[in-house]
Parts: structure tokens; sequence; C-alpha cells
């Protein structure tokens, strides 16, 4: 079709719904709020107007623009152009390309404006924002942790509330909006107000505003970890399924260790982000426990985590590119999610009735549900045990950390032939390899794989694993019996239970085992 889309500055290319989409950028965007990642390609989080500037499709007179949708890639690099520096980003599931828009589209466009997932600023065309629900594009729970030390000063300390207040307020809080709370670094962390106690943005602003400075050293750290302990929990008001952030703001720097504060968080699942004012100067170095402070206390060291303001006077300018970060919510990676928290163990059938050429088949399968996770030492985890009477633990979760490693270890199982007892088994794998991770972080599935009747019994075996806290699907193959798959299958059954005749069958069942996953991630999420 002919007719462009009016966009606005923040409009991203996942905010597109069409594979080629013509649009028109308005002018005069600012430069220093764009953000875009890649160079040609680039990751579908970028700004689309920011993009073609910095393709130098348009200038910041607007115009019309082309995008194109693309798939995903890794490693999208930084480059500076037209005006824009561009970010790195090491992997994003879609991309898109810019090229120059036809100009007789301008007329058609005016008037049918795409809503974006852009912060409330009150002013919004058309669109009523309702005042009590909030921005419903931004779904986070933030912990503001505000420096309270002698480091920062009454003064400055009143300026940060100053920034905080008008970062509170162009969030849109609101009961279906970002909620927020504070607490306080200084000696000792104070939390100073919950998630839970105010749902509005004036509500929010009249608490801070009668925050007392407390002073003491700034031990960041030790506020950073107990933030990440205490705050966060269902009494105090955190929500399920939403990102949980902290913002540290740092007036020079630390006087005890962020490291271990860092870790606990990603730990916890929280995302850290650090907003970093009047850094150390070079004489001021020598008295930095660690320089690198600010790279082990965020998120990820990608550069999305940390924010630098010069000084605390004249930040208005720096408020909506922090609440464009915080409202990003794809670009939690620090979160907990079904693709970053499980671990998977496949319990394969070895049985002779599978065949050579079977068995590659569900290897492929295999393949394809573990490639769907973020597989890493601090994320999901994935093992494999091949069952006939014997069983052989192929590899453990604690044997590959990266998906390379993982997908190149299923390729290389051998077929092993011989009978069925698929009961020993289950018990077998709830032993010796979900054994051993059972008081970790991540939340245990096992996806049972067989052809045929066990010789033994899998009701109590399954019920065992099922108590030691594994949800179990199972999935059958040709003569696999219902009645065993639907014992073996934790509830409800008969969404944990799949069969196909034939073991070309196993492809389709992909999605619907990942989403399944997925669901039983979310629904056991405190």
């Amino acid at each position: 079709s002919l007719a462009s889309t009016a966009i606005t500055c923040f409009t991203r290319g996942l905010d597109l719904r069409k594979g080629t989409e013509d649009v028109l950028c308005p002018a005069n965007c600012p430069l220093w709020q764009f953000y875009v990642f890649g160079d040609g390609v680039y990751a579908s989080l970028s700004s689309v107007c920011g993009a073609a500037i910095h393709r130098g499709v348009i200038t910041n007179a607007g115009g019309a623009v082309r995008v194109q949708t693309l798939p995903g890639q890794e490693n999208y690099p930084a480059v500076n152009a037209n005006g824009i520096q561009s970010q790195v980003l090491s992997r994003w599931a879609s991309s898109f390309s810019v090229t120059a828009g036809t100009k007789n589209t301008a007329l058609e466009a005016v008037g049918r404006s795409v809503s974006t997932a852009r912060p409330s600023t009150g002013k919004r065309p058309k669109k009523t924002v309702d005042k009590k629900a909030g921005n419903k594009d931004c779904k986070a729970d933030i912990a503001f942790l505000i420096d309270g030390s002698y480091n920062i000063g009454q003064r400055r300390f009143n300026l940060q509330k100053n920034f905080v207040g008008k970062v509170a307020v162009m969030l849109g809080i609101g009961t279906e909006g970002p909620h927020v709370g504070v607490v306080q670094a200084s000696e000792h962390p104070k939390i100073e107000f919950y998630l839970k106690n105010f749902t509005a943005a004036k509500e929010v602003l009249f608490a801070i505003k009668e925050l007392g400075f407390r002073g003491g050293n700034s031990n960041t750290g030790k506020a950073l970890k107990h933030t990440a302990q205490k705050f966060f929990s269902l009494e105090n008001g955190a929500r399920k399924g939403i990102p949980k952030i902290i913002v540290v703001f740092l007036d020079g720097w630390p006087s005890d260790d962020l490291e271990e504060a860092g870790i606990v968080a990603r730990e916890f699942g929280v995302n850290v982000f650090i907003v970093s004012v009047a850094k150390p100067t070079t004489e001021e170095l020598g008295m930095v426990q660690d320089i690198g402070f600010v790279d082990k206390a965020v998120c990820r060291n990608n550069g999305f985590f940390s924010y630098q303001m010069p000084t605390w006077f004249g930040t208005t300018k720096y408020v909506k590119p922090l609440v464009q970060k915080l409202c990003s919510h794809e670009q939690m990676l620090c979160s907990k999610t079904c693709y970053n928290s499980v671990n998977i163990g496949f319990l394969i059938d070895g049985s002779s009735s599978v065949g050579e050429s079977n068995f590659r088949l569900v290897l492929e399968f295999v393949s394809n549900v573990a490639k769907a996770f973020e597989i890493s030492d601090i994320g999901s985890k994935v093992a494999a045990v091949q069952f006939t009477y014997d069983q052989r633990t192929e590899f453990s979760f604690t044997d590959h950390v990266t998906k390379e490693k993982v997908l190149s270890a299923i390729r290389n199982i051998r077929y092993m032939s011989g009978g069925t007892a698929t009961g020993d088994a289950i018990s077998f794998t709830t032993r010796n390899v979900f054994g051993p991770v059972k008081d970790g972080p991540n939340k245990n599935f096992l996806v049972v794989l067989t052809d045929g009747q066990s010789y033994d019994d899998v009701r109590g075996p399954a019920a065992a694993a099922q108590k030691a806290g594994i949800t179990v699907f199972s999935v059958g193959v040709a003569w696999a019996p219902l009645d065993d798959l639907k014992d073996m299958a934790s509830e409800p059954r008969d969404s944990h239970t799949f069969f196909t005749r034939e073991f070309t069958g196993l492809e389709q069942m992909v999605p619907d085992i990942i989403r399944g996953i997925c669901k039983d991630f979310l629904d056991s999420k405190q």
C-alpha cells in the first residue's frame, strides 16, 4: 500500500507490525535521545528514525523511510555516523533495515499515527492516558537506590531527589504501570518506601520530597545486596512476571565493594543500572577500591545498564533517555524468564524398536527444544540420559554451559539398542541427574521420550520425581501406550502428555513443549 504511517521519535522497529512498512519520521528529534543498536542492520529495539538518520537515509528534518523486517542476529556493532553513536548488542531476536521511502505518501500519513511504547508525558496527542492506571506500556518494578553519603552532601542530595522525582513522574506510575520504591544508601541501607506504598505519581513525588539526608560512608555494595534480597518480595508489592530493576545513583565512588552485590542481584533476577554522577577524576582514582566497580555491578557489561551524568545541575535532559531504558522490557537481560531459569533433563528411549534412523529424529527433537533456551552457567541447563534396561548419563547439567556445546553433545549421542525399563530410568535420572541441582535456583523439568510399553512400573517412579519438584512431560511415539504416558505426566495430565504415530511427527510438537515449559514456569513463580 502507498499509505505511510506517521511515527514518533521513539517508535522502535518492534513497534511496527508489517514485514515492510512505509513510515514518516517527524522533524527535530533530539539526537542524544536516540537508542540505536547496530549499523545497516539494526536490532528491532532501535528507534526507527534514529536508525534512518544514522544510516543517512534522512536528516534531522525527518521524512519518508521504508522499514524492512529482518531476522535476528549476533553482535550488532557500535558505529558513530551522522551525529548518532549506535550501541553494541550481543544478540537480538529480530532486526530491520532502512531505505529511503517514497515522497508522494506524505499527505496520506496525516492522522494515522501509531501508538508506541514511549513514556507518557501527559501531553500525548489524542490518546488519553488513564491517570490511575499509568503507563501500561512500561512494565517495571523499580527500586531507586539513592546516594545518602557524605560524598554527596546535603545540597547535591536535594538535587538528586529532584532528578529522581522527575524520572518517577515521566515513568507514568500507576496501578497498571510502573511501581517504584526508594532505598537510601549510606553507612547502613534504609528502605524508605516499598513498591506497594504508592501507586500514584503525586504520592511518590511527595514521599521523595520528604526524604531526609542520612550521611555516612557510601556503602553502596551493602545497600545493593540488601535491596536485591529484601525489597522485591510479594508482601512488599513485587508483581509476578514483571521485571525487577534497581537504579543505583552514585555520586563519586562507593566506599565498599560492589562485585558480590552484583552477583547476588543477578542470582535474584534483578536488573541493576548504575547512574554515575561526577565520576572520579584521575587524581581521585587512587582512592577507589576497584576502578571497574560499574562493570561488576550492572546486569550486563554491554553499555546499556550504565549511565553517566557530568553533574547534578541541568539534568532535565537526562530524564527521558533513562526512562526509555527502564521501560525497555525486552532489554532486561537479568530478569528470570522461562528461557534462562530452567533445567531440562531429556530421558531418551534407546530400545531396539526405535532403530538408528528414528533415533536421529529423536535427537533432532531434543536439539530443537534445547535450542530455544538461554543456556549458560547462570542461565538454563540441559542434561540427557539414554535408557534401555540400563541407563547411561550422556551428559549432566554441569557438563556443558554453552548452547553450542550442548547441541554438539546431543548430536554425538550413540544409539544403545536394547529393552525398555522406563520406570527404572526415571528413578535413575531423579537421583543422579536432578539430585545435584535440586537446591539450585532453576525450575526442574523432565521430558521422557519413549516408543513402547515399559517392562516395569512407571507410576511410582514418576510420582517420586514429581514429589522431588520435577515437572514431567511425556512424549510417546508409535506403540507407547497412552495409559503409561498419562501415568508419567505431571498435572494437568492432558497438557503434559504428547503422542504421535510417526517419529516424523515429533517436529510439530517442539513449540508446544517449549510453551508448556514456559507456562509451568510462570505458574510456579511466587
